[in-house]
């Protein structure tokens, strides 16, 4: 296992003034840049990108103590390496076709169930198509957009530029390595601004990393890569210099930057609607992320997968993800619960336990178990939080498990409605919207017969348009949204600050749509080869090496390992 990398010391004020006055005297150059001089900077990036994937894998598995060998290592190939490969690759490929067509590229359209425009998004590419085979996305947009708006605002910066330059702080997050450049590159390219990135106290051991794969953009003073914790963070978000935010992390974050610190005193400012910070702020800030299982007729070997996907959802990254599953919603008197629930079990059991390598995991973990009776857990090591499922919650009581992120190894199940898919999708979706803390993603588990069904589809279809989250997932984790790139990531639109929820604001979204409401993800309920996310998968080390190749080059000459390394998982 390889050394644990030290992170760099706090930037002192002095630095972090003279970083900001290079970016102020930078922005309005980035703001009317060409098209050209975008796409050659993001190809740059890319570059970069490839030549540090490796040693960012291996300081990301030295800080999570996991053998680079190991297929749990495939997890930061993959959450890291490939998503701002991803990202960064299509974002090139959206500005060369605004550039020759005047706007970017986007899939067929078609209509919700309740009449809403949605826009195919994903696969995006004809390589998309032969990785994820039966995998789609389609964006729902908001009440309004028709197909002439869908085309006349995407790109919105390019075509009508909002401002002449601006400096946007972005304060990182600290579990998973590919969302503070990810979050970085959407600001750069999809709004025209130039960036300062405060890395979190965590992962500050990346930054190194980060400041050479991107030296192209901070050379020109774009892009200024700095580090510290609250105090350096709350200097720069009131700094005069700096003109917005953006925050991936906790609402806490959000609210001691927006509103001060807890007390009478921001009480009083809530009240009035008078926030310390009156900068545009967005934010992606984590969720109570729901698993709604919808009764139908499942065969064992369907039920088996989406247990593995379920279990995938819980262990990826030891759960320190703000998309992880954390309710399971089952139907009330369900016969396939018991079986369900074991074989979700039997799958957490495949993971090795793992280190709560994220600061306060123990004793969130303490508190949400604490006094529950019927706990299963799974996996033991020395200084490793078991993997936890805490069954037969009831959905009416006052629980915190329903209000609290626990961003640790516990899932909770619930059971509503009853065995009619109509019924149970009905109060499922109610429980989920009006019970459940956040509005980032959620998950249905349906069986393709039930989609089929005219009666029971429909009901699908309404409770997917009903479910207030910002991405839902049919038959796979919504981990997928976060990491296509042509899927909007966020939140649900209407959140306010003074009850932020999990956020507002859209990243990645290389395809640079406007007015977006939900992005939909759906797979097949049962796939070969298996996702790398599933516990039982022996290659994803491998194959995630090999996917960032892919992503990064862009090359079909990949396609061969890649699909070796997925066949032998």
């Amino acid at each position: 296992m390889p050394a644990a990398t030290s992170a760099p010391t706090a930037t002192p004020p002095r630095h972090l003034d003279e970083a900001l006055a290079r970016l102020r005297d930078a922005a309005p150059r980035w703001a009317r840049a060409t098209l050209p001089e975008r796409i050659a900077l993001a190809r740059a990036m890319l570059k970069g990108v490839e030549r540090t994937a490796a040693r960012v894998v291996e300081a990301a598995c030295a800080a999570k103590r996991i053998a680079v060998d190991a297929p749990q290592a495939g997890e930061e190939w993959l959450s890291g390496p490939y998503v701002i490969a991803r990202i960064l690759r299509q974002l090139a490929r959206s500005l060369a076709l605004l550039a020759r067509n005047g706007n970017t590229p986007v899939g067929p359209t078609g209509e919700t169930i309740d009449g809403r425009l949605s826009v195919r998004v994903f696969p995006a590419s004809r390589l998309d198509a032969a990785l994820f085979l039966g995998v789609r996305a389609d964006v729902h947009l908001e009440a309004g957009v028709d197909e002439r708006a869908l085309h006349a605002s995407r790109a919105r910066f390019y075509k009508a530029p909002d401002h002449a330059g601006r400096v946007c702080l972005v304060l990182g997050a600290g579990n998973i390595n590919a969302i503070s450049p990810a979050d970085v590159a959407t600001k750069l390219f999809n709004e025209g601004k130039v960036c300062i990135l405060k890395m979190s106290p965590v992962n500050a051991y990346l930054g190194p990393l980060l400041e050479e794969a991107f030296a192209d953009a901070i050379a020109a003073d774009l892009l200024a890569i700095v580090y510290g914790g609250a105090d350096e963070g709350s200097y720069l978000a009131t700094h005069p210099a700096v003109d917005e935010v953006h925050v991936t992390g906790a609402d806490r974050t959000h609210d001691a930057i927006v509103w001060g610190p807890p007390g009478p005193e921001r009480a009083e400012r809530m009240a009035r609607g008078a926030p310390l910070l009156s900068k545009e702020i967005t934010s992606e800030l984590g969720n109570v992320s729901p698993v709604l299982v919808v009764p139908g007729p499942w065969d064992a070997g369907r039920l088996r997968a989406q247990a593995e996907s379920v279990a995938g959802m819980v262990t990826h990254n030891a759960s320190f993800n703000c998309n992880a599953a954390r309710v399971l919603v089952t139907p009330r008197g369900w016969r396939h619960r018991d079986a369900f629930l074991a074989a979700v079990e039997h799958y957490l059991a495949l993971a090795p336990a793992r280190r709560p390598w994220y600061p306060g995991a123990v004793e969130r973990y303490r508190s949400l178990t604490e006094g529950r009776a019927g706990i299963r857990r799974v996996g033991q090591g020395e200084g490793a939080l078991p993997w936890t499922i805490v069954p037969g919650l009831d959905p009416d009581a006052q629980d915190p498990a329903f209000t609290t992120e626990p961003f640790c190894a516990l899932l909770f199940e619930t059971s509503v409605g009853s065995e009619d898919p109509d019924e149970f999708l009905a109060q499922a979706v109610a429980f989920a919207n009006d019970r459940l803390w956040g509005t980032l993603s959620a998950q249905l588990v349906v069986h393709p017969r039930t989609l089929a069904d005219p009666v029971a589809g429909a009901a699908v279809e309404r409770a997917i348009r009903a479910l207030r989250y910002g991405t839902v997932a049919v038959n796979c984790w919504a981990g997928y949204g976060f990491a296509f790139g042509t899927t909007p990531w966020g939140a649900y639109p209407g959140s306010t600050l003074t009850d932020i929820q999990s956020g507002r604001g859209f990243v990645h979204n290389t395809l640079m749509l406007e007015r977006i409401e939900k992005c939909v993800v759906r797979h097949p309920a049962r796939t070969f080869p298996k996702p790398p996310t599933f516990p039982s998968h022996r290659t994803a080390h491998v194959l995630g090496r090999r996917l960032a190749a892919l992503d990064a080059t862009g090359s079909w000459l990949h396609l061969p390992g890649v699909v070796a390394a997925a066949v032998r998982g």
